[in-house]
């Protein structure tokens, strides 16, 4: 089992195995079919407001994961979710915000992967 991370904007490899879009909005410029995802799990990607608040500062990094972690433990079912297909091989989820290093999704690996 093995989770990645990738950007919606970098091309689709066979590598990434299945494909979870983990963003409450569609990403622009991308249509669907080029993007390649097989799953879209909007709900699980962090609340507007702790979005805005974060805004990809790297300062409020560690509280921003203590918030989004927050919310994933009233996320169970979604959690529950991801981590049964993960189980079954190689998943990527995937992003579209520019910042590579503090973003939702490198989030929720960390947070998946602690209930592996």
């Amino acid at each position: 089992m093995n989770i990645k991370v990738k950007r919606i904007y970098d091309k689709p490899s066979k590598e990434d195995g299945l494909r979870i879009i983990v963003d409450r909005l569609w990403p622009r410029g991308v249509s669907k079919k080029d993007a390649s995802i097989d799953i879209w799990i909007k709900d699980i990607a962090p609340s507007n407001e702790l979005r805005k608040w974060f805004n990809h500062d790297p300062e409020k990094w560690n509280e921003f994961k203590i918030r989004y972690f927050s919310e994933l433990d009233h996320k169970s079912e979604l959690v529950k979710e991801v981590l049964s297909r993960a189980k079954k091989g190689t998943l990527t989820l995937v992003f579209s915000a520019k910042e590579e290093k503090y973003n939702n999704a490198e989030a929720l690996k960390v947070y998946l992967e602690k209930r592996l």
